[in-house]
């Protein structure tokens, strides 16, 4: 398995919306990138005053499907989305296997 984590670091002002993170971003996410290896998310929010407003860890079935899913068609999409909920840049990087 292999894990691709997103993390959005938090700033004065910064504006993320969980409840549309998790009712709309993610099952996009899933939807269009499980025919490319994606198995899962954890969504992870911070308790109390932490420099993250949000971490997701996605969980593929190999770093081969990561390569896949970021370069699908579908991808701009996914990205895309996320002005929809937030103003931060995520942070993206892989988690070793």
């Amino acid at each position: 398995m292999a894990t691709l984590i997103v993390s959005y670091p938090t700033h004065e002002g910064a504006r993320f919306d969980a409840a549309y993170y998790t009712a709309t971003h993610i099952p996009l996410v899933e939807r269009l990138w499980t025919p490319h290896g994606f198995t899962g998310a954890e969504v992870l929010f911070p308790a109390g005053d932490q420099p993250w407003k949000a971490s997701v860890l996605l969980r593929f079935s190999s770093q081969a499907a990561i390569d896949a899913a970021l370069a699908s068609p579908d991808t701009p999409q996914v990205l895309g989305d996320v002005a929809n909920f937030t103003d931060i840049a995520p942070v993206i990087y892989r988690a070793a296997d």
